[in-house]
Parts: structure tokens; sequence; C-alpha cells
């Protein structure tokens, strides 16, 4: 799985034309799945994403959490995550995995993600043409590989 997580002070997706996930302050996820994801992978980035302590303290230092600050989670399926630029200059997307695979996973790390957070996750829709706005906050962007735990 990866995972590109912004810190935002708004965010949301439309499809349609129509709002169906909006947070205030918070954290996007931008998430791709590919084919060798497992449960594991899920309970590591869920683990990893509530706890990341990306967000200001008294003193203005990046000492909390989302947990830690109350804030929300904007969950979005981004299969272009697992592009290959390997060869040539269009984009592989072999490793993604497939509606079938990828949805059920997507389904769980929602699931699982509001456990952990203690309240619903907004997300976008699965498969679908979404429109996503957001102001980073920062800006703070992180860049997670759970196959490269670094």
């Amino acid at each position: 799985m990866r995972a590109v997580i912004q810190r935002v002070t708004e965010a949301s997706v439309k499809i349609d034309g129509g709002i169906v996930g909006e947070i205030q302050t918070g954290l996007l996820i931008l998430l791709g799945i590919e084919d060798a994801d497992t449960v594991e992978d899920i309970e590591w980035l869920c683990a990893k994403v509530v706890n990341l302590r990306i967000f200001n303290d008294e003193q203005n230092v990046m000492n909390l959490s989302v947990l830690d600050n109350g804030g929300d989670i904007l969950l979005i399926s981004q299969f272009t995550l697992q592009a290959s630029i390997k060869k040539g200059n269009r984009p592989s997307y072999l490793k993604a995995a497939k509606p079938e695979i990828a949805n059920p996973i997507y389904e769980l790390m929602i699931s699982r993600l509001e456990h952990a957070l203690g309240k619903p996750v907004a997300c976008g829709k699965f498969g679908a043409d979404m429109k996503v706005a957001l102001l980073n906050d920062g800006p703070v962007t992180i860049i997670i590989d759970t196959k490269n735990k670094e």
C-alpha cells in the first residue's frame, strides 16, 4: 500500500458536482492498493496514520497526532499511486490491485481507521471520478509505503 498523507485545515471530495465527503482540521489520505497488500498492511498503516505526530502543540512543535487533536480523516482511493514509470513515459498500473481485490481492502481500511479514530471517516467512492479539494496546512505531506517501512 502506498499512502500520501496531507495535514489539512479543510478537504472535500466531489462526485458529479456534489460533495460526498468533507472534513475540517485533520488528514487527507490518498491510498493506492496493490495485489500483495494484506490485513497486516492495513493494521500497520492505520496505526501509523492515527499516531503520526504532525500537528502542532502549544509550543508550535509538531508533537500531536490526529487522535490527540480530535481531527478528522478523509480517505480517497487512488490507484495511480501504484504507477510505475520504469519504462517509457506512459505509466504502467500493473501493480495496482484490480477492483475486486482493492475495494474490499479499501472498505476494511475505512473500518479500521474509524475504529482507531473512534468516529466516522469521510471518504470518496471507490472507482469513481472524484474531484478532491484541500487546503494543505504547513504544507505537511508524508508518503508511506507499507512495503518499504522507513
